[in-house]
């Protein structure tokens, strides 16, 4: 289905691609810490909110 050099290309790119992202995530890790403190909590709330809505949707069939 693929070619050996399109996946030896997309095997390159994946590592490149994860490489750069750990490291921009780590070069900026003490910045999102402080800017975005209690974000943790916005991400709960609205796992619960959705968790509500899916019971309400189901117990009032």
């Amino acid at each position: 289905m693929f070619s050996t050099g399109q996946l030896i290309f997309a095997a390159l790119f994946f590592v490149g691609f994860v490489s750069i992202i750990v490291f921009s995530y780590r070069k900026d890790k003490a910045i999102h810490t402080k800017q975005f403190k209690g974000s943790l909590w916005v991400l709960v709330a609205f796992i619960v909110f959705i968790a509500l809505l899916t019971g309400l949707k189901y117990a009032l069939r």
